[in-house]
């Protein structure tokens, strides 16, 4: 099991941190952001592999931000799995 912590970019949250095993996501939680919408999405990614949490999330925005923090969490979880490579 490999621990990531992710600092996002553009987003009111401001780091990601979850653990991986391969390319399954476990214990996802954020720092900041929306509290009730960030603990939804860890719950709904739980035990989902790198690329369905990418399909799922990724280009996904928040207003004009051009990002969110599900798409922040897509860019983590890639970064992660690569970094673990």
């Amino acid at each position: 099991m490999f621990h990531y912590d992710y600092t996002t970019k553009g987003t009111c949250s401001k780091k990601i941190s979850f653990d991986l095993d391969g390319d399954v996501v476990h214990n996802v939680s954020f720092v900041g952001g929306c509290n009730g919408n960030l603990k939804a999405i860890s719950i709904l990614v739980e035990g989902q592999t790198v690329s369905q949490i990418e399909e799922k999330l990724s280009g996904v925005l928040c207003g004009n931000k051009g990002t969110s923090c599900s798409d922040q969490l897509s860019k983590a979880v890639r970064a992660a799995y690569e970094a673990a490579q």
